[in-house]
């Protein structure tokens, strides 16, 4: 089996000073820019060829004027954050790839405000340390702030969208800085307006408004925080005790990083959870009772009016796709049927195969298609 692709040795980083157009004209900004990086050394896959031009921008104006470059001269861009939920054609991208690296992290009473290019954890932690609830329970997603709403992360209970108040993002339709209200950002179960319109928005900074509970976290939403905890749910803990619960059940599914371990090789859950329609879910319904025996009722949880959330790990599971399926260098997590790993020594196409296998046996088993949650660039499932 191949290994990766390799390409030429890079260029060495130079800082290129240029004036940008649009409303920076007249300031000279500083990006670090190289020639022919590979991108997978930027993504928790570890996958993906490499770039004409890797830009790293450390504010905002010079994010905004490699953006305005890009577009003013017809180059195809890429917007890097941390990378994890990312998977990349082994050709690699034709075009500028921009690595947002902006740092900020301002705390005023309860409302935060995020640079796109903080570290999400390491927020989430900031924010336990500093005794104030609602982002606790999304302790150790890999990637950084600016993500967080386009996905509209969430995890255990907790999704961005319920402490979100503003997005600010470069609008490249209209181009300038917009200030979105979250009502305006289109969010729903990992979608928003950001996902919707990839190409024109680009978040530069998140404002969230979070809770201070004396020290203690939000309502536990998700029954197996809460039976971790020995609580029923809806109570609430010591905010860090929640944070450290979801750390260590995360880590016990191989979503958290770590580069000792190949089951964190991944972006996570690579399928997303199917929302069925009543008449779906009925037909669900009966395939798995034809598959699993009567009376065998698959998860199911509601998802407003006339649709039903099932759980995509459980599909995978039933249809025959245990944990650590398969025998190449990409495979299922050994810790969680959702990942799909790089042992190392994996390419994309390998990855995007095991991909399809599991999605069309799922499919053949239950009539249920699962949609990918990673951005794929330069390929499709």
């Amino acid at each position: 089996m191949p290994g990766p692709p390799t390409a030429s040795r890079p260029d060495p980083p130079r800082t290129v000073p240029r004036a940008p157009a649009g409303p920076y004209s007249g300031r000279v900004l500083e990006t670090t820019e190289t020639a022919g990086t590979v991108l997978a050394d930027l993504t928790t896959f570890r996958l993906g060829g490499p770039a004409d031009r890797l830009v790293t921008a450390s504010t905002d104006a010079e994010v905004v004027a490699t953006v305005e470059e890009a577009d003013a001269t017809g180059t195809p861009l890429l917007i890097i954050g941390g990378g994890s939920n990312l998977l990349i054609a082994d050709e690699g991208f034709r075009g500028t790839a921009l690595r947002i690296a902006t740092t900020g992290y301002h705390l005023d009473g309860t409302r935060l405000e995020l640079a796109a290019g903080e570290t999400w954890s390491d927020a989430v932690a900031r924010t336990v340390e500093a005794g104030l609830a609602g982002i606790e329970c999304l302790a150790g997603i890999p990637g950084s702030a600016g993500a967080t709403p386009i996905q509209n992360v969430g995890a255990y209970g907790q999704e961005v969208s319920s402490v979100i108040t503003e997005v600010i993002a470069y609008d490249r339709t209209e181009r300038r800085t917009v200030t979105l209200p979250a009502a305006a950002c289109g969010f729903g179960y990992r979608h928003s307006r950001f996902k919707a319109d990839p190409h024109r928005y680009v978040v530069l900074r998140v404002r969230f408004a979070l809770e201070d509970a004396g020290g203690l976290s939000a309502p536990l939403a998700y029954p197996e925080t809460a039976r971790a905890l020995g609580v029923a749910a809806g109570e609430r803990v010591p905010a860090a005790t929640a944070r450290e619960t979801v750390l260590a059940l995360r880590a016990g599914k191989g979503m958290v990083l770590d580069p000792a371990d190949h089951d964190t090789w991944s972006a996570g859950s690579f399928f997303t959870n199917p929302l069925l329609t009543d008449t779906d879910f009925a037909a669900f319904r009966e395939r798995v009772a034809q598959r699993l025996g009567p009376g065998t009722e698959p998860p199911a949880f509601p998802a407003g009016e006339g649709r039903t959330k099932t759980s995509a790990a459980w599909l995978i599971d039933k249809a025959g796709f245990t944990k650590g399926y398969g025998t190449g260098p990409a495979r299922i997590s050994g810790k969680h049927t959702l990942a799909l790993t790089n042992r190392g020594g994996a390419t994309t196409a390998d990855l995007l195969a095991l991909a399809r296998e599991v999605r069309d046996g799922v499919h053949a088993a239950f009539g249920v298609t699962l949609v990918n949650e990673p951005v794929t660039v330069g390929v499709s499932l």
